[in-house]
């Protein structure tokens, strides 16, 4: 028997969600209407983080633990609150993507079965120039978050040498999301070699504990500096995104005097929105003062005249029905 569907008031407007009752993470009972009422109270902070910007979702109509698909394209039926923007994909292909403007246009893609939100580093209106810098800090097998966490905070270090103000949340799972807003002077690449120039200075100075190599054979048991997360269409989970985990976890911002008091799996969907009214949330104003990266180009120009130039590219695999599944990059994986 269909389940009746609840009319879930969000600001002026009331979003429609259909079988409200069924189970999305099967471990603490978590519904649809649940993570729709997670992204009402967690609204503000969500669209402060992940509005106006590009944004692919990851949707899992079966549940978690079901099959999932990764939603660019504005999907038919879309109501007229939720817009689009042309957007040049790393093939040179145009197309327009999703972009949520209103708590109410979140909600709305919880009711697409939406559990995890992908932002890209660039705002709508100049979606070829990102401007967050963003650093992946993802430990490797014989590591764990509390690796990441001297990591993170030499990061930072390296960071404010280079001008920039940094910010910090947990990835949802084992490791850390290290962003710094930055002025939208520059296109991706330039974003890409300024990430690649922090990541080796970070790799100097922690040569035992962090790693670069993008083969995973070759990284060990370090904490692998993702600086691919700064390619044109490479997106990672939005702060307040949930993750298809079993626990329900949330990608968390985080104060850097938090960070080393603290368990990722402390922030669920279940406890960020009582964290929120009684926290704050870390990132607010965030966007204050944006830096530049020009300090990073020079670091990044000194790298190439002492011979070392660009890094490995991914594979560019489309995050829509049917791609291939995604592997750790492997020697043993590339093509001849």
């Amino acid at each position: 028997m269909a389940t009746e569907a609840v009319m879930l008031p969000v600001g002026d407007r009331e979003i429609r969600i259909s079988s409200p009752h069924r189970v999305l993470w099967p471990e603490p009972g978590i519904t649809k209407l649940d993570l729709a009422r997670y992204l009402v109270d967690v609204g503000d902070a969500f669209l402060a983080a992940n509005g106006g910007r590009p944004i692919t979702l990851q949707r899992f109509p079966d549940g978690v633990d079901g099959d999932q698909f990764f939603s660019k394209n504005p999907p038919k039926g879309a109501p007229d609150f939720v817009r689009s923007v042309p957007v040049v994909y790393p093939s040179g292909r145009k197309h327009p993507q999703l972009v949520l403007d209103e708590p109410a246009a979140a909600v709305w893609a919880v009711q697409m079965n939406t559990v995890v939100f992908h932002p890209w580093p660039s705002l709508a209106e100049n979606s070829d120039n990102p401007d967050q810098l963003r650093i992946d800090l993802d430990p490797q097998p014989g590591t764990d978050f509390g690796d990441a966490v001297p990591a993170a905070q030499e990061l930072r270090t390296v960071l404010a040498e280079a001008g920039l103000t940094s910010f910090v949340k947990t990835s949802g799972n084992r490791g850390l999301h290290v962003f710094a807003p930055i002025k939208p002077d520059h296109e991706f690449l330039d974003v890409r070699h300024a990430v690649i120039a922090a990541a080796r200075e970070l790799e100097r100075r922690m040569p035992e504990r962090v790693t670069t190599a993008w083969w995973k054979e070759e990284r060990g048991e370090r904490v692998f500096v993702d600086f691919n997360q700064a390619n044109r269409d490479r997106t990672m989970a939005g702060a307040y995104s949930p993750r298809p985990l079993a626990h329900a976890p949330v990608s968390c911002p985080l104060g850097w005097d938090e960070l080393e008091h603290v368990k990722p799996a402390d922030f669920t969907v279940l406890t960020v929105p009582e964290r929120l009214r009684t926290v704050g949330d870390p990132w607010a104003g965030m966007a204050a003062d944006p830096g530049g990266i020009e300090e990073l180009l020079g670091w990044w120009e000194r790298d190439v005249a002492n011979g070392l130039g660009e890094l490995p590219f991914p594979p560019d695999y489309p995050k829509m029905p049917g791609e291939p599944p995604r592997v750790q990059p492997s020697r043993a994986h590339k093509e001849p």
